[in-house]
């Protein structure tokens, strides 16, 4: 489908690509992962033919379509479902042909090729996708200009999905989608008939959707089969090879050179010296894989702990005018080590409930308390967007401190991965990587108790995402997170909340049993017979029935892990202090205090361990079950 060959390509004498080459074949379901700023859109504007290689050749199967999703999001007064159907330029053609031509044998071929495109069920597909990506059936006849930008850009997915190209080419799809419509397009993708080249950094959705990776390193592309994890632990194993037949070589290498040292002089050893030179002349460095460094992420733990609840919600209700309700009913506290996922469909009050937690939004109705001495750090699209870009991350820095020497400042940018030459670009010029970096710094400066982020991956490549997670886990205030990115949510939080009929409830399943509903939900219904509500109202109750049995055990178990995270945190403190140089002869007391800190905290992890196999195999058990 898809031919790279020795592809060769510069940006003002960088180079991205060297001699890369990558074959997509038909069918295939490709991710597409790498660091940020190493050139994977880029890629795709070659293969668009929006620019041109400096050398190589990119070729596409003859007559294939190729499909993308415009960066012109459509907006005008088309209704979302004329907007989809226009995508299939085919068929509207042969619609409008249909109304005016006159030459039966025309007209036949007309319809024959309709049939044969499935033109008449293409209503009902149009809407079964946009269903799927979140728009119910009244918003699908709304015009595309009633709904902000990141809806609009859902609406050109659809749009793309619809026209079944022969090659899909998906530029972090799932970063406008919540979970419901993340869980949707993966199901899509792995039953697309056609081909799929995909950038992205959602775990799970490279886990469940495709079916290779393509991994662009050193300027080169490499493929693997399977999904994201399968992929990730040939590279370790790779990396494990080539580090180990670097070491042989180099002690080759040392040999080598020891006999020509010591009997290059001597007569009669001359020869064999001579060609061992030139085996060591011939002898190629192995090319091994290294992990490059991930720029740190470190989110400040508050000074001191407040007392519980530090926010209350006393049968709250939110809305923006008199009288409307987005949201009521909700009752619910957040205390100080609490790690909450929030989930819902957008547009179901997400957002609205981020605002009254920020006291961006007061209460219609009922009361929100929270902690007089409470801080809290928002992450928001918006808040990104909101930079000063003509100000250099530095810039924002000595906003906040004022009286800070400039050391101090480009410490405080270095611990979120922003080093000197960063520091001093220009905001509008940062990757969105680097954006969200410096957001990261910003939000947490005062080191605040609680942090709302919403969607805080999305612009973070996969090893950012790692260092997002560990950075979480080892800041001890309390987290509420949005976000699409299961592998964030599930290595995270402890507690899950969902929005959805008009209030915020806890939600006592796990992601996966959410993943499930969802799926399910989204399958089209069958015709029951004999009381086929009475069926539905027990399915539920069983259902309900079984995840209460092992919520217990879900919490638990997230309960040892969040508590094992903390202790392996603060072990790493202890031995970092340990490895201090001469701390046993200057400081032996506290040196004495550390290790016995550090034996209880072990102790702690291992009884830990020990319960979190028990908790697990009766967690298996009752799921068998």
């Amino acid at each position: 489908m898809l031919h790279i060959n020795d592809l060769t390509y510069r940006i003002e004498g960088r180079p991205l690509f060297e001699q890369a080459t990558l074959a997509i074949s038909q069918g295939m379901k490709m991710g597409f992962v790498g660091r940020n700023g190493t050139g994977k859109s880029t890629l795709f504007r070659l293969i668009k033919n929006e620019i041109s290689p400096d050398d190589g050749s990119i070729a596409l199967r003859k007559g294939a379509r190729l499909g993308v999703v415009d960066q012109e999001v459509p907006s005008g007064p088309q209704s979302l479902i004329e907007t989809v159907l226009a995508a299939d330029k085919e068929r509207a053609s042969l619609l409008v042909e249909a109304e005016t031509a006159t030459d039966p044998d025309r007209i036949a071929q007309i319809h024959t090729r309709l049939s044969d495109i499935d033109a008449y069920s293409a209503e009902a597909r149009a809407a079964m996708i946009l269903s799927g990506l979140g728009f119910s059936a009244e918003e699908q006849l709304k015009p595309c200009s009633d709904f902000s930008g990141g809806w609009r850009m859902r609406v050109a997915l659809a749009a793309m999905l619809f026209a079944k190209p022969d090659l899909l080419l998906l530029d972090e799809p799932t970063n406008y989608l919540d979970v419901e419509g993340a869980v949707w397009l993966e199901a899509h993708i792995r039953t697309y008939p056609g081909t799929a080249f995909i950038i992205s950094h959602d775990r799970d959705f490279l886990n469940k959707a495709v079916t290779h990776i393509a991994h662009l390193r050193a300027r080169k592309l490499f493929a693997y089969s399977g999904g994201y994890d399968n992929f990730e632990r040939q590279l370790r194993e790779q990396q494990r090879l080539s580090m180990a037949l670097r070491d042989k070589q180099e002690d080759e290498r040392r040999h080598l050179e020891a006999f020509v040292t010591r009997f290059r002089a001597k007569a009669s050893k001359a020869k064999q010296a001579q060609s061992r030179v030139k085996r060591l002349e011939k002898m190629k460095p192995v090319a091994t894989i290294i992990d490059d460094p991930i720029p740190p992420i470190d989110l400040p733990s508050p000074n001191k702990s407040l007392s519980p609840p530090i926010l209350r919600f006393d049968d709250v209700a939110l809305g923006y005018e008199p009288g409307i309700n987005i949201l009521s009913r909700i009752n619910c506290r957040i205390d100080p080590d609490d790690r909450i996922g929030l989930l819902g469909k957008n547009g179901q009050g997400k957002s609205t409930f981020a605002k009254a937690i920020m006291g961006i939004l007061e209460a219609q109705d009922g009361f929100i308390k929270r902690h007089k001495k409470l801080r809290i750090g928002y992450f928001a699209q918006h808040e990104i967007d909101e930079l000063n870009l003509s100000k250099s991350a530095y810039d924002h820095v000595v906003d906040l401190m004022e009286d800070a020497t400039e050391a101090q400042r480009r410490a405080r940018l270095a611990r979120f991965g922003l080093g000197h030459e960063k520091a001093e670009t220009a905001a509008g010029k940062l990757s969105g990587g680097e954006k969200a970096r410096l957001l990261f710094s910003l939000i947490s400066f005062n080191a605040p108790h609680l942090l709302v982020l919403d969607e805080p991956a999305n612009h973070l490549d996969m090893d950012s995402r790692a260092e997002l997670i560990k950075a979480l886990n080892t800041y001890e205030g309390a987290v509420l997170v949005i976000s699409h990115d299961r592998n964030l949510l599930e290595s995270v939080v402890d507690r899950l909340w969902l929005v959805d009929k008009g209030t915020v409830a806890p939600y006592e399943g796990s992601l996966e049993d959410y993943r499930q509903f969802q799926i399910e939900k989204s399958k089209p219904t069958k015709k029951t017979k004999a009381n086929p509500e009475n069926d539905r109202v027990a399915a539920r109750k069983s259902a309900a029935d079984a995840r209460a049995k092992i919520a217990p055990l879900r919490k638990a178990i997230a309960k040892i892990e969040t508590d094992m995270e903390k202790g392996k945190a603060t072990l790493a403190k202890i031995d970092t202090a340990l490895s201090q140089p001469n701390i046993f002869t200057d400081n032996p007391d506290q040196a004495v205090e550390l290790s016995q800190t550090r034996a209880t905290i072990q102790s702690r992890l291992d009884a830990l361990e020990d319960k979190w196999l028990e908790l697990s195999d009766a967690l298996e058990k009752a799921n068998a079950n």
